[in-house]
């Protein structure tokens, strides 16, 4: 079967914003450990990179489903649309990676969706229950975050009241099982949403009648992942672990753990959240559950106001790009 163009192409492009997620987000695996100094850097995102590329093999392929068959109506599906919302995403990344501002894959491409689609085919092409879906998921994950983190650090704190100063050599130890949980739970998750852009680009195209993750997307959207977190983003490394307060091996590990739960619960219910808001609101809930005079609050919201802004400045990108993709895309055929 000869393959379009097109779609190798908006592979290209599909491949490109998972090095970018892996790139960005790396931060969210292994800032705390490092911070903490249970891990060196480049230990830390080696260690991540590897899990990152086994977590979509082991938890399934539902977000992908969720990305790709429940949020809009198949006859909407073109390249234009697709590769409207991906640009839009990469946009977006670029955008907030020089300020080290930690952004969400999920709502960037979320968002890049539903801006294309709107534009080439109308407010009807979206289906109400993948929305639904997608929404809860994106506003409930960094309040588990938040509360889950908080309770941890809470029950931590209690069991270890009476505790010497050696017991940070067993929260050390604990982090490297806590961060590759978190890394195995966030390779599933997004690299899941990688996965979904390249099946939509495949019944857009024609390469595909239903919507069916091979093993080969599998492999290819899992390795863009991980040699993107290999390099890592240094500067939202530095935002999650330091800005916040300091972080000791207790918060680190509390909120890992809090963060992965979270994460991988998502991921098997096929909800695409957001691990940035997931570890950031947990590593706020854990510092505040310690003292809330602790955490730099401003630094917070500067990163919740970026959130707030993703998809609505995603799908304005998209909205802007369709016309002339759609364009380009009559022109290659």
């Amino acid at each position: 079967m000869e393959i379009p163009p097109a779609f190798l192409l908006l592979l290209v492009l599909a491949l490109i914003f998972g090095f970018l997620d892996g790139f960005h987000n790396s931060a969210n695996v292994v800032a705390t450990v490092i911070a903490s100094r249970a891990m060196r850097p480049r230990q830390s995102l080696t260690m991540a990179a590897i899990a990152e590329f086994v977590g979509p093999f082991l938890f399934g392929v539902a977000v992908a489903k969720t990305i790709g068959a429940d949020l809009i109506d198949t006859d909407a599906v073109t390249v234009p649309v697709v590769m409207a919302a991906i640009l839009a995403a990469i946009a977006w990344k670029i955008i907030t990676w020089w300020p080290g501002i930690p952004s969400s894959s999920s709502h960037s491409l979320f968002g890049g969706l539903i801006g294309a689609v709107i534009v080439a085919s109308g407010v009807t092409a979206l289906q109400p229950e993948g929305v639904m879906k997608i929404i809860l998921a994106l506003l409930l994950s960094p309040i588990v975050g938040f509360v889950g983190g908080y309770l941890v650090m809470i029950v931590t704190l209690h069991l270890t009241r009476n505790s010497t100063p050696a017991i940070n050599k067993l929260f050390k130890r604990g982090q490297l099982f806590t961060s590759v949980g978190l890394a195995l739970s966030h390779g599933s998750n997004n690299a899941q949403k990688v996965m979904g852009i390249i099946v939509l680009g495949m019944v857009s195209t024609g390469l595909s009648d239903t919507f069916v993750t091979p093993l080969w997307v599998i492999a290819l959207a899992a390795g863009a992942m991980a040699l993107g977190t290999l390099f890592g983003g240094q500067r939202m490394i530095k935002t999650l672990g330091a800005r916040f307060y300091k972080i000791r091996p207790v918060h680190g590990f509390s909120s890992q753990a809090t963060s992965a739960t979270t994460v991988l619960g998502a991921s098997l219910l096929g909800g695409p959240v957001s691990t940035t808001q997931v570890v950031s609101s947990s590593i706020v809930g854990v510092g505040a559950a310690e003292r809330p005079s602790k955490v730099r609050w401003g630094v917070f919201s500067e990163i919740g106001l970026a959130w707030l802004l993703t998809i609505p400045a995603t799908a304005l990108i998209a909205a802007i790009l369709y016309v002339p993709l759609e364009y380009l895309m009559e022109l290659i055929g």
